[in-house]
């Protein structure tokens, strides 16, 4: 899987030597993006992997086997169309047909969300069309006058820009007394190991909504707790939320044994016959002092970034993330770059307290495209050939991408269709809506698919015009219909000289 054209399965691709760009990890992340690099006009970039075989923590997690986000076998529209993309939040995206909407080829639809399994397959299916050195684990990062010295444990490897796709996959427990004694989510056990026994989750995020999904048919009582309360708005605009309805629904109805407790757990202690929790209100005022057989600490994790602080990559959230641009360049250490999850560090502009998808696949699948193109401009003076428009031809263009565009409608208000206007029409790609805001340039015009302060999916578009940059929002539809009549007399309007 994931050799080059020509050679044999024996031979491995990538031997350490120059490159133009290295890419780490084999992961969805680290394969979209060798994938999207090789197709970028870059002729000598490597993908490079500690693991045996393609996956990335799909290998692995999640650890109760069913993911979060889903998969529609059968759609309203063809597999390999750009609408089906809405309906498929889990494959890699790919240029030809054998290249795309692979993981539903696997899935055995007793759930509208792959298993672990059926995600791994999916993704070792792509990666027979990416290159990857594998068993070639990342050591060491280091600088000289040329670029970028990349230590791995079958050598070294020199280039301009490198693309860390490395995923948030390193346990990071809470700070919180004595909960070092419990495991971590990535050590949980299987479900049967929980028969009967009461469980206590530190945490109310995706990975605690999964253990306690996972454990309701066994263990005799669940508790969930952390200080923030569940945000059901929140929830509302999140593609990842079916793995809080099931135990958040249970603890709202009452009795069924599911608790969800807005609460700071003061202390953790570990006795012969379990745990006791010692844990203070926040949403409320008291007191809690619990025993339970077992606990987890479903505290999340961070990225496993080595020596890349030592060298300068400044770091965000408590220090588990590379702080990054909007392209997802290191903010401090320029050709570094980061791929995959840990793009989720770059939230955009956070219109209305709305956030990227690109903590998951189906958002950062499209941000390695952008990444792809950007390094090949940046970098490589490598600039794609983009169509020119007639007015009429540039208002259906982005009447179009408003209507069917899955960038623009998984990435809400993150990523933007740019029609540039300087001189004539000419498209301008897909950017960060935040970069196309601050940047200083000509004229343009941009269009993105955004929540509203009410919540409301809507059409925004974004003029530049002799250098000042205006907002405006398209009507709304019930059935988010943005290419009828009235939406083309309003962006007509706004796209005239």
């Amino acid at each position: 899987m994931g050799r080059l054209a020509g050679t044999s399965p024996d031979e491995r691709p990538f031997p350490p030597g120059e490159y133009d760009v290295v890419v780490v990890g084999s992961g969805p992340g680290g394969l979209q993006t060798g994938y999207c690099l090789a197709r970028s006009g870059i002729t000598r970039s490597a993908v490079l992997s500690r693991d045996p075989a393609p996956g990335g923590m799909f290998r692995r997690w999640p650890v109760y086997q069913r993911l979060i986000s889903w998969t529609k076998p059968d759609a309203p529209f063809a597999p390999g169309t750009r609408e089906y993309e809405w309906y498929d939040h889990n494959s890699l995206v790919g240029d030809e047909p054998a290249h795309q909407a692979l993981v539903r080829k696997f899935m055995d639809r007793s759930h509208d969300v792959p298993a672990r399994g059926e995600m791994e397959a999916g993704l070792a299916a792509f990666a027979e069309n990416v290159a990857v050195r594998y068993e070639c684990e990342w050591l060491t990062t280091s600088r000289d006058e040329n670029g970028f010295v990349i230590g791995t444990s079958d050598g070294e490897y020199r280039c301009r820009v490198c693309v860390f796709a490395i995923g948030v996959t390193e346990p990071w427990t809470a700070p919180i007394p004595g909960l070092d004694a419990a495991p971590h989510y990535a050590d949980t056990r299987t479900p049967d190991r929980y028969r009967g026994k009461s469980v206590f989750i530190v945490g109310k995020r995706n990975s605690a909504f999964e253990l306690a999904q996972g454990l309701l048919p066994w263990a005799s009582r669940i508790v969930l707790a952390s200080p923030r309360p569940v945000q059901t708005a929140v929830l509302a605009f999140s593609p990842l939320s079916i793995r809080y309805l099931s135990p958040y629904m249970e603890h709202i109805r009452g009795g069924s044994g599911s608790f969800v407790v807005d609460a700071a757990i003061e202390r953790v202690e570990r006795h012969a016959d379990g745990y006791r929790i010692r844990a203070s209100g926040t949403t409320w005022e008291g007191e809690i002092d619990l025993e339970a057989d077992e606990v987890i600490a479903a505290t999340g994790f961070r990225a496993p970034v080595r020596d890349l602080p030592a060298m300068g990559v400044a770091m965000v959230n408590d220090g588990r993330m590379p702080a990054q641009t909007p392209y997802w360049e290191s903010v401090s250490v320029p050709g570094i770059y980061f791929a995959g999850n840990v793009m989720g560090a770059s939230a955009g502009l956070r219109k209305h307290g709305a956030t990227s998808s690109a903590g998951s696949v189906n958002g950062y699948r499209y941000n390695a495209r952008v990444l792809a193109r950007h390094i090949a401009e940046k970098h490589f003076g490598i600039a794609s050939e983009l169509p020119h428009f007639t007015r009429d031809e540039a208002v259906a263009f982005l009447l179009g991408e408003l209507a069917r565009a899955p960038e623009l409608w998984i990435q809400k208000g993150y990523l933007a269709r740019v029609v540039e206007t300087e001189d004539g029409y000419r498209e301008g790609g897909i950017v960060p809506l935040a970069d196309h805001v601050d940047r200083d340039g000509g004229d343009s015009v941009a269009v993105t698919v955004e929540y509203a302060a009410d919540g409301a999916v809507t059409p925004f578009v974004y003029v530049r015009r002799n250098g000042r940059l205006s907002e405006h929002a398209l009507p709304t539809d019930p059935l988010h219909r943005f290419d009828t009549h009235e939406h083309r007399r309003q962006l007509d309007a706004l796209i005239s000289p």
